[in-house]
């Protein structure tokens, strides 16, 4: 085992930073950079035992690398690297998933050896080309398919998509029997024990990790689950905390257990495209991207890779279904379409959409079977005639968004009917102000009334604001983005929080109608009719259960009418706006 020694030189999360390797398996070397210090992960939750990032190196008559670190390793994991072998002998960079924690140096490694071919999912080869920005050679590959180093290192992928992004996959060793398996069964823990030795010590981390990560995935993680169980598995080797050896079966078996109590509670969104088929996949996953916002589980299942079984199974448990058009030249993908009218019922919600592949089933004559059957259209099918755009990308969020608020009514309403405690109406006795939150990214726009604010600093000028999850306009609320904050006048806001109370279709425009005028720093609408409006760039992000945090620094300014005044928003209660 070879460890360093603290990191002398400045790096934007300070701590002490070490790296050890250590031989795990034939010709297997596990890279472990251990973050001592850390104390928070992200904005997912605190950390109490600091957390490591692994990577692992596999020489067989070809060389693979499996993930790398975070970017605060750069120096260090990069001197390890090289220490160990020649980089430009390095034949593939196996990407895991894109998270940046994992994926942070995969632009350093690509300049040192830019021959390297970088393998992993077709979702995650995108997410990369959006990263790095320079051109390299990829591989893309499904579930099932093998790549083999040589020496008896064949290595077979596996899809596990949501676990905990979209563009997952494991990797097993068919010679050692190792499955690595990047976040998942991984948890923050550091320390120099390599393997699982100390199980009381980490269980309880392990559980805390499957709460945060992938307990809102359970459906995904079961369907993994089932993936790799006829595998001999030996070692599972975790992107984060030590590897796991000693007590594998347990391990499994309280993710197999967890993630069926936590399915049985869920309401799921099925949603069914067709493999590299015209932008189906993408704009299914959007709209997975909307419905996840509202706290609806999700199951992207891809029709001509799955069977019929399955299908079925899932449409029966399903409380909604979203359906991309399938080719109707694919003798797999009609009969799957059949499946899932036969299996289809009066109590669902249904979505439709085209996939734009040149060939797509017809989707009113499939509608109209549906609403024959009783199924209820949570939106309007959405019609793909031409590379989808960001607008188009947006429309499927917030239809996706639809669809969950709409299979939650009933949960919602009896939220705001339930007898209220004196907490809730003590809670509701707070007062705020009236305002509306507007933002643009590229041709993207969006909007919504907002009470939930306040200044959060005097230095810098910040505000803090409420948003719900489940609103469209959170989309364009992340770390960077940029909007305004229009304050609503006393006496004149009627109008105002009319218009963008009501409730919009997928993609309808919520400012026709109402004069606007663009802000100088970021173009998002300000409104004329504003008592005054501040342009604000998004520092941080919070999550706080329904609604995120979010705080913001001031850029500038205006107030239209000195003498006037904020408009005041009053509640009686506190568990509904």
């Amino acid at each position: 085992m070879v460890a360093l020694t603290q990191l002398n030189q400045v790096n934007p999360n300070p701590g002490r930073l070490t790296i050890e390797t250590v031989e795990i398996a034939s010709q297997t070397t596990a890279i472990r950079c251990l973050d001592w210090d850390r104390e928070r992960f992200d904005i997912e939750f605190g950390l109490r035992n600091g957390t490591t990032y692994n990577s692992f190196l596999i020489q067989g008559d070809k060389v693979a690398l499996v993930d790398t670190s975070h970017r605060k390793f750069e120096q260090l994991y990069l001197e390890i690297i090289t220490g160990l072998i020649d980089i430009n002998q390095v034949d593939y960079l196996i990407i895991s998933h894109t998270e940046p924690d994992h994926s942070g140096l995969v632009k350093d490694m690509l300049q040192l050896a830019p021959d390297i071919t970088v393998v992993g999912a077709k979702v995650a080869i995108k997410f990369l080309e959006d990263m790095v920005h320079q051109p390299f050679k990829s591989m893309l590959v499904k579930s099932g398919e093998r790549l083999d180093l040589g020496n008896g290192h064949e290595l077979e992928f596996i899809s596990a998509p949501n676990l905990h992004w979209p563009d997952t996959i494991f990797t097993y060793d068919h010679k050692t029997s190792i499955l690595y398996t990047c976040d998942v069964f991984g948890m923050h823990y550091c320390d120099d024990h390599t393997y699982d030795e100390n199980f009381s010590a980490i269980e309880e981390d392990f559980a805390y990790y499957y709460d945060c990560l992938m307990g809102p995935n359970a459906r995904s993680v079961l369907a993994a689950l089932k993936r790799i169980e006829k595998l001999e598995i030996g070692t599972i080797a975790t992107g984060h905390g030590p590897l796991l050896k000693y007590s594998l079966s347990e391990w499994i078996g309280r993710y197999q257990n967890w993630s069926l109590e936590q399915a049985k509670t869920e309401t799921l969104v099925a949603l069914f495209y067709v493999e590299d088929y015209g932008y189906s996949e993408s704009l299914v996953r959007a709209i997975a991207s909307g419905s996840a916002k509202t706290g609806v589980a999700v199951e992207l299942v891809a029709l001509n890779d799955t069977e019929p079984q399955e299908i079925r199974e899932l449409v029966a448990q399903a409380a909604g279904l979203v359906i991309a058009m399938p080719p109707q030249s694919s003798a797999v993908a009609q009969a799957a379409l059949n499946t899932i009218l036969a299996a289809a019922h009066n109590k669902q919600a249904i979505g439709l959409l085209e996939s734009g592949g040149g060939e797509d089933e017809p989707v009113y004559p499939l509608r109209n079977k549906f609403q024959e059957l009783g199924l209820i259209a949570a939106f309007p099918p959405i019609l793909v005639k031409e590379i989808p755009t960001k607008v188009i990308e947006q429309l499927c969020d917030e239809a996706g968004t639809d669809l969950g608020q709409w299979l939650n009514r009933d949960r919602t309403i009896k939220q705001i009917k339930s007898l209220n405690s004196e907490i809730e109406k003590s809670l509701g006795r707070i007062s705020t102000g009236l305002y509306i939150i507007t933002a643009k990214k590229g041709d993207v726009q969006s909007a919504m009334l907002a009470s939930w604010v306040t200044q959060a600093s005097l230095n810098p000028l910040g505000v803090a604001i409420a948003v719900a999850k489940d609103r469209a306009i959170e989309s364009l609320m992340h770390v960077g983005d940029r909007f305004v904050l229009n304050v609503l006048e006393e006496g004149r806001y009627q109008g105002l929080m009319k218009h963008f109370l009501k409730r919009f279709a997928p993609g309808a425009d919520r400012f026709a109608g109402v004069k606007t005028y663009p802000a100088a720093t970021n173009e998002s609408p300000i409104l004329a009719e504003a008592l005054a409006y501040m342009e604000c760039e998004i520092t941080s992000r919070m999550d706080c259960g329904d609604h995120w945090v979010i705080y913001s620094t001031v850029q500038t300014g205006r107030v239209a009418e000195v003498n006037a005044l904020t408009a005041v928003h009053h509640r009686k209660v506190g568990n509904h706006y």
